[in-house]
């Protein structure tokens, strides 16, 4: 399928009702980038790949927590196997933990989709 046949029928107003231009004024496209990263998560040495919008978001909530940033994937990777017995997706999980600490410094809460 090509980018043509694709946006036939398309209409930005059927495109999740936005107010607005999804993209921010000035975006960096660099920002979504992946970027694989050696990390050490509690003792085992493991390999990461993240865009790099959630590793700069990572880096602040080390900085603010005055660790490192594989202290803050070790504590996330110990707790959600105390809490929960694991996860498939770590990835995953490490990009909504970095949602979620974005929505909650601007006070703001992440929520479950009603199903």
């Amino acid at each position: 399928m090509n980018l043509n046949t694709a946006r036939e029928g398309w209409e930005p107003t059927h495109c999740l009702n936005a107010r607005g231009d999804p993209f921010i004024e000035n975006f960096n496209m660099s920002l979504a980038q992946p970027h694989a990263r050696s990390v050490r998560l509690n003792g085992l040495a493991t390999c990461l790949r993240l865009e790099e919008v959630y590793w700069n978001i990572l880096s602040e909530m080390a900085r603010f927590n005055d660790c490192s940033i594989n202290a803050v994937l070790s504590y996330v990777d110990r707790e959600v196997h105390l809490r929960y017995g694991g996860v498939k997706n770590f990835s995953g999980l490490i990009r909504v933990v970095c949602v979620a600490h974005v929505l909650s410094a601007e006070g703001l809460r992440l929520t479950p989709s009603p199903t």
